[in-house]
């Protein structure tokens, strides 16, 4: 293959031999250079002075006297000179943050004058008579006139609406803003790169002829023009100062339907710019290759095709001369990771062989721990800053104490985290994160003003650059991300000192957010040797033998972009503004030019619809399918798909599992190990959960809770009942319907305590604000506690007998375990015994979705079965021990179901039945009771059984052990 740039060192070489040390190469980029240096080593053979290199933006640049102002002096000028308008309109002047989108699309449309050689005041006249346009515009054709009539006709008197009415006084001020921004500018010293271009079209007379310094200037692989450049570089060819290389051939240079060829066929029959390489070359359709195309499910899916499409080609990396051998070439650049990811580090041949990559594509910050950082900051300053908060939400503390780069030390950072859990600080205090450490008093401290804030950052970063440099832990990577994002936040600080000292904390960091997620740097690699992955613009005057581009889908090749302009598409056609179809155009030379010199092409897309995706391949495609005589073959990449294998296994009662379970036999004394209706009803919902909880004693990690679960409503509720009834209990324990009423003054205060209690460690509930939705929950307990006390004051009289016992309910339960007796410990907290109408009761408060039907008493205690109710398995097994220490009969269970005890009463009943399980029928339900808890218990203790996973999905959702367990 000779190459593009191979063909331009040779005819410069010929051209002009030893003055090559006095040319300048321009590109439009900086990424062919060392192309072209190696291709003009190789064709002169001996050692030569160099020419000069440049991109194009930097050698215009070169002919101005003044500095191209960045992106936020142009913002800052242009917000003055714009609320200058307003305050000359006696219209109140505007914001920055409120102004910032709109002078982005203001700064891209004068640009865009100044680079096409437009007049804006031309531009910008209201143009509502017809017959103005007639006359006043006899040099645009029939066609540019229509456009101005059509446009200018929706504008006529009488048919203004809101919107039309705000867009032509904006179109007003336009050329007074386009006029006093470029001399505010001037005046500065500064200039914008469309005003350079202009001037240098314009010849104007401070502009010395910078060329003249170089005998011959080379422009290398142009495609698209301005007409400022345009119009420059046929000057210049006029004077014999300039040479045009333009990369063309004839399958779309001599088809004028071909939109690949628009702008080369503009510049070489309209401009008259003469390409040095001669006439037009058939290369495509002299090769007439296989092009191999890939259709994939899924947008990173594209990527994968390269695990074997590429293993064919590795071998042309290891040749000596490797140079240009294969490309990927990424239309949708956000497959950079996904390609990297797949790509192997060293050849797949068993070598070791490391494999070469050179990734020409910045490295994102945003794709960095070093943005992670910088994210996280510019949200606590919103906290601090903008609302004017002393706390810090614990999601960002947390972030902060764990994050790499804030080198917090474990101790300082198992200190706070504890405080905060204790506390339960859902909102941390400034105060508390301050003290954390040198990067923490930074970065949690209140900074008055924008510019403070800017600076603070700056400051952040810099320790971090330094500790990390100091370490010898500083990667080169993070030393250049660092270092360039230093770089723009003082751009930026330099900015705000100039112009808007005094800018809001908002507008500051919202600046600042924008500025970071710009910044990428160059990755890795050798850019002459290796695999070369790069986007398309990148690969403007390169050529691969292997060519893969990616990304070849409707939408993103071309992409799917609206212009964001205030001038309208009519507008810019009339005066030759860029248009959409002038992107296209661009997107599909850069496609097809790709193809001129390459053996083999693979073109990969996404099939996969979805609200940005059409699952369609790009019409470059279709349209070279159907006239490019190439011989097309279709891949369907499909990936093996199978749903992941649930872990199943069961846990033998052997070892130290078979110690820890017979902890629980034959225990005595006050540590001994005993079976609770909570363990019981565990082991009912999955014999493997009641093994990790009880057997392996894995506790569930502590954690905040910012929403309370169910468990912590309830936890509250039994609280605040007891504590409500304890009261009454102590004046005396016979309960009437008067003195429920009249205590019920104290809920809201016993809610909030037993909130405090409940949810903080060693708290003191004067000290101790609720708010949010903590609030809301309090409110959810007061309500539940009233529903249960007007239950009661039904009920009333009743005689308080116990108020949470949790001493005395501990019986020894007889078993047969292996065929010897053994005796097991069963315990239990009853919420409440009372006594009401000579019937003893215990009861149990529940505030969940439990129920008092059941079907059978085999269903109670049936594991994996949707007709368990473990809430009655509780209430009965409470109702037991009860009779067995007190050494009573009769005792009724009653469960205080919230959601259900206004309409349902407290009595367990038969669901088909529907009897109730009192007297008689109740005592003979006990006995069943005993024997199926009895056979249960045994169960746990034979080491035939061993513990395994439970069956009912359901049963899963709420565990703790999901993650351990697989299931």
């Amino acid at each position: 293959m000779n190459s593009f740039l191979q063909e331009v060192a040779q005819d410069l070489y010929v051209r002009l031999g030893d003055q090559l040390k006095d040319t300048a190469v321009i590109f439009n980029n900086k990424r062919p250079v060392a192309y072209m240096q190696q291709h003009l080593a190789r064709v002169i053979g001996k050692p030569f002075w160099s020419p000069s290199f440049f991109t194009i933006q930097e050698f215009l640049s070169i002919s101005s006297g003044k500095q191209v102002a960045d992106h936020y002096v142009q913002f800052f000028t242009l917000f003055q000179q714009y609320n200058l308008l307003l305050e000359q309109e006696e219209i109140q002047p505007v914001r920055p943050d409120a102004f910032y989108g709109t002078s982005q699309t203001i700064l891209n449309d004068f640009e865009q004058i100044d680079t096409e050689l437009v007049l804006a005041e031309e531009l910008f006249s209201e143009l509502e008579d017809i017959a103005v346009i007639q006359h006043q515009f006899q040099h645009l054709t029939d066609e540019q006139q229509a456009f101005l009539e059509q446009f200018w006709a929706s504008f006529s008197a009488g048919k203004q609406q809101a919107q039309q009415e705000q867009f032509i006084r904006m179109w007003r001020r336009m050329p007074n803003l386009y006029t006093g921004f470029h001399q505010m500018l001037n005046d500065k010293g500064f200039t914008t790169r469309g005003q350079v271009y202009r001037q240098l079209a314009e010849k104007r007379a401070d502009f010395p002829d910078f060329t003249a310094a170089y005998h011959k200037v080379a422009f290398v692989g142009f495609n698209a023009l301005s007409k400022a450049e345009s119009v420059v570089f046929k000057r210049w060819q006029d004077e014999s100062k300039a040479l045009f290389y333009f990369d063309t051939d004839a399958y779309y240079m001599q088809d004028t339907v071909q939109e690949s060829g628009l702008f080369l066929r503009n510049n070489i029959e309209r401009t008259g710019l003469v390409n040095a390489l001669g006439d037009d070359k058939a290369r495509m359709q002299s090769n007439l290759k296989t092009v191999n195309v890939y259709r994939t499910q899924g947008r990173t899916a594209q990527a994968k095709i390269l695990q074997t499409s590429l293993s064919n080609h590795y071998s042309l990396l290891k040749k000596a001369d490797h140079t240009g051998q294969i490309a990927i070439i990424l239309a949708d650049e956000q497959l950079l990771f996904p390609v990297l990811q797949t790509i192997p580090s060293v050849f797949p041949d068993g070598s070791g062989q490391p494999l070469p990559v050179n990734v020409t594509m910045g490295y994102p910050l945003m794709a960095s721990g070093i943005y992670g950082l910088a994210d996280l900051w510019l949200t606590v300053q919103d906290q601090l800053a903008v609302k004017g908060k002393d706390t810090i939400y614990y999601r960002e503390a947390e972030g902060f104490l764990s994050h790499p780069l804030a080198a917090v030390s474990e101790i300082v950072r198992n200190t706070v985290q504890k405080q905060i859990l204790d506390s339960q600080l859902v909102e941390v205090p400034q105060q508390l994160l301050v003290g954390s450490g040198e990067l923490a008093s930074l970065f949690f401290t209140t900074m008055p003003s924008g510019l403070d804030s800017i600076r603070s950052l700056y400051e952040i970063f810099e320790t971090i650059l330094y500790r990390q440099a100091t370490e010898g832990v500083l990667k080169q990577t993070e030393s250049d991300l660092l270092t360039s994002l230093l770089k723009e936040l003082n751009r930026l600080s330099d900015a705000l000192t100039t112009f808007a000292a005094d800018l809001s904390s908002s507008f500051a960091l919202a600046l600042v957010r924008k500025a970071l997620q710009g910044i990428s740097v160059p990755l890795m690699g050798e850019p002459l040797q290796g695999l070369q992955v790069m986007g398309l613009l990148e690969s403007r005057a390169l050529d691969f033998e292997q060519v893969y581009i990616l990304g070849t889908s409707e939408g993103v090749l071309p992409k799917n972009s609206g212009t964001h302009s205030f001038i309208p598409d009519s507008i810019r056609r009339v005066y030759g503004l860029p248009v959409p179809e002038n992107q296209d155009a661009i997107s599909a030379y850069m496609f097809y030019r790709l193809l001129q010199r390459s053996s083999s092409v693979s073109l990969v897309y996404n099939a996969q619809p979805d609200e940005t995706n059409p699952g369609e391949p790009s019409r470059f495609l279709r349209q070279l399918e159907f006239e490019s005589g190439y011989h097309f073959k279709y891949f369907e990449h499909m990936q093996d798909m199978a749903l992941e294998q649930r872990s199943v296994f069961t846990v033998a009662k052997d070892g130290e599992a078979f110690s820890k379970l017979y902890q629980y036999l034959d225990a005595e004394g006050p540590y001994a190990r005993k079976i609770s209706a909570t363990a019981l009803t565990t082991y009912l919902n999955c014999p493997m959960q009641f093994f990790y909880r009880y057997i392996a004693g894995i506790k569930e990690p502590e954690k905040l809770a910012e929403n309370l679960e169910a468990n912590n409503v309830g936890s509250i509720l039994h609280l605040v009942m007891e504590k409500f009834y304890q009261e009454l209990k102590q004046q005396n324990p016979q309960i009437t319907r008067e003195r429920i009423t009249a205590h019920r003054a104290t809920v809201p205060d016993l809610c909030k305590k037993a909130f405090i209690e409940t949810m903080y460690v060693m708290a003191d509930a004067d000290q101790i604000a609720l708010k949010g939705m903590q609030l809301v929950i309090l409110a959810i307990i007061e309500r539940y506690v009233n529903v249960i006390l007007d239950h009661d004051e039904q009920q009333a009289p009743f005689y308080l007998v116990e108020l949470e016992n949790k001493n005395d309910y501990i019986i020894s339960y007889p078993i047969q375990v292996n065929g010897q007796m053994k005796n097991v410990s069963l315990y239990g907290i009853i919420d409440r015994v009372d006594q009401r109408e000579g019937v003893t009761r215990i009861v149990d408060y529940k505030t969940g979705s439990d129920e008092l039907g059941y079907t059978s008493l085999e269903d109670l205690f049936a594991l994996d079965s949707k007709n368990t109710n473990k809430a009655m398995v509780q209430t009965l097994f409470y109702t037991y021990i009860y009779e067995q220490v007190r050494n009573k009969k009769a005792v009724e269970p009653n469960l205080y179901v919230v959601r259900h005890i206004s309409k349902e009463g407290t009595v367990f009943k038969e669901s088909k039945a529907k009897t109730l399980l009192q007297a008689e029928t109740l005592e003979d339900f006990k006995t069943g009771f005993v024997e199926h808890l009895t056979a249960k218990l045994e169960e746990i203790f034979n080491v035939e059984v061993p513990f395994f996973q439970t069956e009912l999905v359901e049963n899963c959702t709420y565990c703790p052990y999901t993650a351990i367990c697989g299931k």
